[in-house]
């Protein structure tokens, strides 16, 4: 399969705004430029936000249309892209202090399975072969507003974004439920799916949780029932989406 390049970088910004008053937030911005995307595009902003349960997620957003078929990725943390942690997962229970491959197939397995095979041979990304058909980047610690380009002119699609957080036991997820799985026990909770759908009538949406990922990674079905799920819901606070038009949009 010939490798598309979706995202091209031909100015990226990655800086941090640091309020002085006090009680104001601190974010990041990251600005890409996607030179491969035509005038009719939107420029979007998908501001985030993080909640009581952040600490070091793993997560990513893409797009697809009305209907659920998957269009392109736009952001990817670059551990999963890459297969490669910077703490290398040991066993189920133990990080090493030093950086290496971890196979976690239950991390972000709906969008795994939604973007399908990475050059014909796997689903997962590995430091052989990584997903490089998205920007990636570290996990940013702070609230950060990613812009970049997405939807066609005139045209209805959908925007989601799968979070995972290692370890995040709570009553019913805990670790003995399925003993036999691995890459159970590396994710704990199974991780929480967002999604919105974008149209040409409104500039700001919101993202909302609509299921989980499979606990296992065995499949990439998308689980409703979040009535099991805890501090996973709380990792973002916030996922707030703004649509800049161009202009030939908004005449239509």
């Amino acid at each position: 399969m010939q490798r598309v390049f979706f995202i091209v970088i031909s100015v990226i910004t990655l800086s941090i705004m640091l309020m002085c008053t006090a009680g104001k937030e601190i974010r990041s911005k990251l600005i890409l430029h996607n030179t491969k995307l035509n005038d009719g595009h939107h420029d979007v902003e998908i501001h985030i936000s993080n909640g009581q349960g952040f600490n070091h997620p793993t997560y990513v957003i893409w797009e697809e249309d009305y209907e659920g078929n998957y269009i392109r990725t736009i952001y990817i943390t670059r551990s999963y892209a890459s297969g490669s942690f910077g703490r290398q997962m040991l066993g189920d229970s133990m990080w090493l202090n030093t950086s290496g491959s971890s196979h976690q197939p239950a991390a972000l397995p709906y969008w795994t399975h939604k973007k399908g095979l990475i050059d014909a041979k796997n689903l997962i990304p590995t430091p052989e072969n990584p997903y490089v058909d998205a920007y990636s980047s570290a996990t940013l610690q702070q609230n950060f507003t990613l812009t970049s380009k997405v939807g066609k002119e005139n045209n209805k699609y959908k925007l989601l974004l799968e979070v995972n957080q290692s370890w995040d036991w709570n009553h019913f997820w805990t670790n003995n439920k399925y003993p036999e799985s691995r890459a159970y026990k590396n994710s704990a909770q199974p991780s929480v799916i967002y999604a919105v759908s974008i149209n040409n009538e409104q500039d700001q949406f919101f993202m909302n949780p609509i299921g989980h990922g499979d606990p296992k990674g065995e499949s990439g079905k998308l689980f409703t029932d979040l009535s099991t799920l805890t501090s996973s819901r709380d990792i973002f606070r916030e996922i707030r989406i703004e649509i800049r038009k161009n202009n030939s949009t908004k005449r239509s």
